[in-house]
């Protein structure tokens, strides 16, 4: 913070935040999370696909064509989740001007995108033997590509500024009106009558053998940690990238000054 907002008050909660708002502290704690972030993602990722894809069980209806289920699933609660998370760094944002929270939410952005374009992509090759159509315009599908335009909508509008303060604006008012359509994500088979079947987890139980929840579970704690660790090193990344900016305007007003 700069000294002429030193004296303005701080909420406790702005002052716990804007701890991890110093650049130095940041990248000294995320360089010793980012390799144990990166191994634990690896190491339930991989045995979990594997587990999946090639050894569970196949459905009795669906037959092989269930194992896709395995990338699809935990896609498409990443594309909400991580859509949540731009909507929640935002906020952040506006409310306590952390800078952290606003460089976050233009970082999640393109992970969040590639995770959704995964999830449209893996659900047209699941809907094809199972509805016999690669694309139907139903409650679900058509809300998950909402979710992938906003997601390009917030990408394209974080870097269409010469002034980054205006991107992160203008994306995370965005990213606050989006939040509308991730209810309606959630709920639209249980609110209009949909191709897609209902929810198979819930908070009250599953409703699949455990021969295939479990490797699920697994893979989401996979695809979970897969996604944390690269927005993280995306984040160290434009940290980085924005201290070597300082230094090199820094250096170039020097050099000017000394030449006048």
């Amino acid at each position: 913070m700069s000294s002429s907002s030193s004296s303005v008050a701080v909420p406790r909660t702005g002052r716990g935040l804007h701890r991890f708002a110093n650049p130095g502290r940041f990248l000294r704690i995320a360089a010793k999370i980012q390799p144990w972030l990166t191994a634990s993602a690896i190491l339930a990722l991989v045995p979990g696909l594997i587990w999946g894809l090639f050894f569970s069980p196949a459905d009795w209806q669906q037959h092989d064509a269930v194992r896709i289920m395995y990338v699809h699933v935990p896609a498409a609660w990443l594309a909400s989740l991580g859509y949540f998370g731009i909507a929640v760094a935002s906020l952040v944002g506006f409310v306590w001007r952390h800078p952290l929270a606003d460089l976050a939410a233009v970082e999640i952005g393109p992970v969040g995108a590639a995770f959704t374009a995964i999830c449209l992509v893996t659900g047209s090759l699941w809907g094809k033997p199972m509805w016999g159509t690669w694309w139907e315009w139903d409650a679900r599908l058509t809300s998950v590509l909402v979710l992938f335009f906003l997601y390009l909508g917030h990408i394209a509008l974080t870097r269409a500024f010469d002034d980054p303060e205006r991107g992160y604006r203008a994306g995370g008012i965005l990213a606050l009106i989006g939040v509308v359509n991730l209810p309606i994500i959630k709920f639209s088979v249980d609110w209009w009558n949909t191709l897609h079947q209902p929810a198979s987890i819930s908070l009250t139980g599953a409703t699949m053998a455990s021969s295939m929840l479990d490797p699920l579970l697994l893979c989401t704690l996979g695809f979970n940690l897969t996604f944390a660790a690269i927005v993280l090193a995306r984040i160290r990344a434009a940290v980085i990238e924005q201290r070597i900016r300082a230094q090199l305007m820094a250096r170039a007003s020097s050099s000017a000054g000394d030449a006048a």
